[in-house]
């Protein structure tokens, strides 16, 4: 790869920040996968970083494990805890709590090689500095236990600058992927908290992604493990279909806010979105968040035509369920 164009120390960037990054992980009975995350940034070779913590309400040793790992460390671990309040809590939290200049999530069941923090320290000094501020985030690829890459790899050879809107429904680069963003950026979008259970994050990414771009990098530096107990693999019963449905109308409603100029791209998803505006907006009852007002009459009338199938996949949930 090419040198970066101007390669800047790290403090003439953190201005008001402590370190460069913060890298945050959240956790719920996670004691068991921790390790894996408390081993991956004792192998880091960029040591400009501190690791917060943020315990959401935990009924195992998570407190345990971390208090032992502060003691041993030789960077910055700081321990927060909370009621359960779910991940869009724990992640405002932590970027209130930040002081690192970019923020970096690492999930509590996951690892990132010995060289992340550096290589992506590399990739984002590759970006102009004159054009930094138009910048969010670097983006890079995730791999499984195997090594084989998870997802689709980037439409280029090295790197290239786009927004995530248009990497998904214009390209349609899908899967796991992995990076930071800038901690101001993220104090600007805070996850809505006021919103009960699981907010799909898609609902804060798509609103950076209409004033920011990324830099997407075919470079592998996470290890994605896709745990036992991890959300993916819960059974989606009526209940947590219930308990998921103000986030996920609140997701719809972002789409169709934010994302419809994309219809033409990828007409089918948004054809789905359409159906399960409706089929989650049922499952809240009278406590929906949202009935559509402030789309586009475009937008508006594909919801509209899809509501006889959101209704069906509606009554379809409450049968199985």
């Amino acid at each position: 790869m090419n040198e970066p164009t101007e390669f800047v120390s790290c403090a003439e960037t953190k201005g008001d920040y402590s370190f460069v990054f913060t890298v945050f992980t959240p956790t719920y009975n996670r004691a068991h996968t921790l390790p894996r995350v408390w081993e991956s940034l004792r192998r880091q070779t960029f040591r400009d970083f501190e690791w917060i913590v943020v315990d959401d309400g935990s009924t195992d040793n998570t407190q345990e494990v971390v208090s032992k790992w502060i003691k041993e460390a030789d960077f910055p671990i700081r321990y927060l805890r909370q009621v359960h309040g779910h991940k869009k809590a724990a992640s405002n939290l932590a970027v209130r709590e930040a002081r690192g200049e970019l923020f970096l999530t690492l999930d509590s069941d996951d690892e990132c090689v010995p060289a992340a923090l550096e290589r992506l320290w590399w990739h984002w000094n590759n970006i102009p500095a004159e054009q930094r501020q138009n910048f969010s985030a670097v983006t890079v690829l995730c791999a499984d236990e195997n090594g084989a890459v998870v997802g689709d790899r980037f439409p280029c050879s090295e790197w290239f600058d786009s927004d995530s809107l248009d990497l998904i429904h214009r390209l349609k680069v899908r899967g796991e992927k992995w990076g930071f963003q800038r901690t101001d950026i993220m104090r600007q979008f805070p996850f809505p908290e006021q919103i009960p259970g699981f907010v799909p994050e898609g609902v804060v990414w798509s609103r950076i992604a209409l004033e920011y771009k990324t830099r997407w990098v075919n470079e592998i530096l996470r290890i994605y493990h896709d745990s036992a107990d991890g959300l993916m693999r819960r059974p989606a019963t009526l209940d947590s279909k219930r308990r998921a449905a103000p986030g996920n109308v609140l997701w719809m409603t972002s789409v169709f806010t934010n994302e419809w100029p994309y219809f033409r791209y990828n007409k089918r998803w948004f054809i789905r979105c359409a159906i399960n505006f409706t089929r989650f907006n049922l499952h809240c009852g009278d406590a929906g968040v949202s009935k559509g007002h402030g789309f586009k009459w475009s937008a508006g009338l594909l919801v509209l035509a899809m509501y006889p199938l959101g209704c069906l996949a509606y009554l379809i949930d409450r049968v199985r369920g």
